[in-house]
Parts: C-alpha cells; structure tokens; sequence
C-alpha cells in the first residue's frame, strides 16, 4: 500500500467488507474525542485531512469516489464535531452528558452523507477529487450547524425555565 492509498482509506479502515463510510467516520470520532478539549487542534486537524485527503482521492483513486476512500469521511466527522467541544456547563454532567452530542453528530453527519440533501448531492454528482471531498465537508458543515443550533435552543429552554 503506497502513502495515498494509507491516507485515502485512513489507515486501513476504508478497506472494512461492510460499511467502509461508517467505519472510517467511527474511527474518525475514536480519533477526536481526546480533542474535544482543544478545538483549535481539531479544527486544524480537519483542515489538513481536506486539503492531504484532495491530494490522497486524486492520487489513489484517480478521481474517482471508491468506497475504500474515507479520508473524506474523516474531514467531515471532524467538521461536524467542532460543534460539540465543551461548554463550562458541561462541568456538571456525566458521561453520557459528554457523549451524547459526539454521538449526534456521528449520526447528523452519517444521515447527511448518505441522504445526500442540497449541496451535498451537488457535490457528490462531482467526479474528481473536489467531489470527493466536498460531499463530505458540507455534510459535516451541516451536521455542525444542527448540533449548534441544538446546543443553543437547548440552553434557551434551560434559561426560560430556571
């Protein structure tokens, strides 16, 4: 396996039989959420997994979305976890407290990525490394805004009812 193909597949796990997409965004978030805690780390780590991953797509798979690429997977994962970094609030909760957006956002960002909604399917319809990588970022772009926007409601409702 040449230095492409081991970042387009992130390592492997793009080369699972079944569900190679979900695979890849798992590790992706395993990966992350020592992260959490230093979103200026993770936001760059996202950033250079899109521009190595246009790289990556573009040489190991000649242009083309194999279901063994996932590196675009992972850029996106971690986009959409930029909206779950730690609150001062989230002191006092417990684990699940801690966990549940990171899991929200693993499934925001699984349901955008094969639904396909908007942008995301404009880019998807791509076929070069831009499409590639695009889908992928503005499904997790997405999936950020709606854990954004639920943290935000979700602090409102707790002010209004206090």
């Amino acid at each position: 396996m040449n230095i492409a193909k081991c970042i387009a597949t992130f390592g492997g796990c793009g080369l699972s039989p079944k569900a190679p997409g979900t695979v890849g965004s798992l590790a992706a978030l395993v990966v992350a959420l020592p992260l959490l805690k230093k979103p200026r780390i993770l936001a760059t780590s996202a950033l250079v997994a899109g521009v190595v991953g246009l790289w990556a797509s573009k040489k190991a798979g000649d242009g083309e979305d194999h279901n063994w690429i996932v590196i675009d997977e992972v850029a996106g994962m971690w986009i959409s976890l930029l909206a779950c970094a730690p609150l001062p609030t989230d002191a006092r909760v417990g684990r699940w407290g801690k966990m549940k957006w990171p899991l929200l956002a693993f499934g925001l960002f699984r349901l955008f990525d094969i639904k396909k909604p908007g942008p995301v399917g404009v880019l998807d319809r791509r076929h070069d490394a831009i499409g590639i990588m695009g889908d992928d970022i503005v499904a997790g772009a997405l999936a950020a805004g709606c854990i954004h926007f639920l943290r935000t409601v979700g602090k409102t409702v707790k002010l209004h009812e206090g």
